[in-house]
């Protein structure tokens, strides 16, 4: 089965950046549609970014302006460039990819283990 490996998390200053990484591994399928989501401590998961398959990103107001959502179709791969971060953006990240398998014309959503994102002085 397919799974969703995450990384690129850690601990940064204000004004500071991140750049996580989401691989698919696994055979037999490709990727529609990917986002990234985070989630704070006792905060719901909150959506913070999509990208279709053709590249057309969209991203949660919070984040305009600073944060980068993109993708590299042949290494599976989803990433979200973060600039000028905030404490308020310190959350566990996931990333989620819609997962098509054309021998069974079938697709689910799969996410990711999480990866902490720390913004802090």
């Amino acid at each position: 089965q397919v799974q969703l490996v995450e990384s690129g998390g850690g601990l940064v200053q204000p004004g500071g950046s991140l750049r996580l990484s989401c691989a698919a591994s696994g055979s037999g399928f490709s990727i529609n549609g990917m986002g990234w989501y985070r989630q704070a401590p006792g905060k719901q998961r909150e959506l913070v970014a999509t990208i279709t398959t053709g590249g057309r990103p969209n991203y949660a107001d919070s984040v305009k302006g600073r944060f980068t959502i993109s993708r590299d179709n042949a290494k599976n791969t989803v990433y979200l460039q973060m600039n000028s971060l905030k404490p308020e953006d310190t959350a566990v990240y996931y990333c989620n990819g819609n997962i098509y398998y054309s021998s069974y014309d079938y697709s689910r959503n799969y996410w990711g283990q999480g990866t902490q994102v720390t913004v802090s002085s």
